[in-house]
């Protein structure tokens, strides 16, 4: 089993991935050489600690701070982890609507808090697309498998 796939599976719950495209990532970034390459970028799963600071050299921002403005708009990422559908297409159909980096975590199941968390454990991932804006997509751990 992948690293991927032991993640999207809810065994890797201390990791985060982080996926950047190739239109965002330099040719010659050291980011090529730590991850998995992809059809269209790269897309590595680190330790929380680790996988945070790589997201922050790699983009510039802090993943938190990131994800809780990307928390303002749902979108569908793939469940790859790899790409997207941007919510704001619709709304600006001349912009180019790719997605430049996903940041994603997942979270233990959380009886107590309810929700999708009381059902298992729930993948959150955040997605910036190019046309500037961020978007997000959360989802139980298998509720996705057929993707």
């Amino acid at each position: 089993m992948s690293k991927l796939d032991e993640f999207l599976a809810g065994e890797r719950l201390d990791d985060v991935v982080f996926y950047l495209s190739d239109a965002y990532l330099d040719d010659d970034s050291r980011l090529r050489n730590v991850g998995a390459e992809t059809d269209d970028g790269v897309r590595l799963i680190l330790d929380g600690e680790t996988g945070r600071s790589a997201f922050e050299a790699g983009t510039g921002m802090g993943a938190m701070e990131f994800a809780k403005t990307a928390m303002g708009a749902e979108g569908t990422i793939a469940r790859a982890l790899d790409g997207g559908a941007c919510p704001f297409a619709e709304e600006a159909p001349d912009d180019d609507h790719d997605v430049r980096f996903v940041f994603a975590f997942a979270e233990a199941q959380n009886e107590e808090v309810g929700g999708l968390y009381a059902e298992g454990d729930v993948v959150h991932a955040y997605a910036h697309c190019t046309c500037g804006e961020s978007y997000s997509h959360k989802w139980v751990v298998g509720d996705r498998d057929g993707e």
